[in-house]
C-alpha cells in the first residue's frame, strides 16, 4: 500500500512543504469540537489533526486504513487516555447509526474510488445534530499545488478527483446536501473545511 510507504515522510510534506496551511488547518478543526463530543476520525494518517482533536474532545476513535500511518499516530497519542486508534475502512464503518456527536475526514475525498458511498457512511454514523468536518486540500486552486499534486501522483498516490473551490462545492450540492458552511485555509496547497450541520 502507497500509504504504508509514504507514512515516513507525510509529516514532512505537511510541516515544511505547506506548513503555514498546516498549522491553520489544526487550529481551526478545534472550532468544530466541544469539550463533552465523541468524535470519528476517518484517514487520521500520522495523527497531525488527531493531537488537537484529542486536547478538546471528551473521546476521539482515530481510525486508518494504512498500518504504516496508524503506526505513526499511535507515538503522537500515547499520552492520550481519551484516544482509541484503530484500522478502519471508512466505506463500511463499524458503527451504529447516530454514534458520534463529530465525524472528520481531512484530506482524503479525493482518494476514494466511491466518495459518496464514504460520506452515507459517515452521515449515517454521526447523530442528528452533530457536523461532520471534511477538510480537502484544492489542488486545482493554484499552480503550484497542481505541481506538488503531479509530484505525488509519480510517487504512486492515485488522486480520483482533484478540486478547485467550485468543483468541491458542487460534490457535496450533488449529493443533495445543503446545511454545508465552507471555510478557506489559504496557502501553497490551500485546504477547504466542509462543515456540514447533521439535520
Amino acid at each position: 500500500m502507497i500509504w504504508n510507504t509514504l507514512s515516513p515522510f507525510y509529516d514532512f510534506f505537511e510541516t515544511l512543504y505547506n506548513g503555514k496551511v498546516f498549522k491553520g488547518i489544526a487550529k481551526e478543526i478545534k472550532n468544530y469540537v466541544n469539550a463533552d463530543d465523541v468524535v470519528l476520525e476517518c484517514a487520521c494518517g500520522t495523527g497531525l489533526l488527531s493531537v488537537p482533536i484529542a486536547e478538546k474532545c471528551k473521546s476521539l476513535v482515530a481510525t486508518d486504513f494504512s498500518d504504516g500511518m496508524i503506526k505513526r499516530a499511535e507515538k503522537k497519542l500515547r499520552g492520550f487516555s481519551n484516544v482509541e486508534l484503530r484500522k478502519m475502512n471508512m466505506l463500511e464503518i463499524p458503527y451504529s447509526d447516530n454514534s458520534f456527536d463529530v465525524v472528520v475526514a481531512a484530506n482524503v475525498i479525493h482518494l476514494l474510488d466511491a466518495p459518496e458511498k464514504a460520506m452515507r457512511e459517515l452521515l449515517r454514523v454521526c447523530k442528528k445534530g452533530g457536523k461532520m468536518v471534511i477538510p480537502t486540500y484544492i489542488n486545482r486552486q493554484r499552480k503550484n499545488a497542481m505541481l506538488a499534486a503531479g509530484l505525488l501522483e509519480k510517487m504512486g498516490v492515485d488522486f480520483k478527483r482533484q478540486f478547485n473551490l467550485d468543483s468541491y462545492k458542487d460534490f457535496f450540492s450533488s449529493m443533495g446536501l445543503e446545511n454545508v458552511q465552507y471555510k478557506t485555509v489559504d496557502g501553497r496547497m490551500p485546504c477547504v473545511f466542509a462543515i456540514i450541520e447533521n439535520v
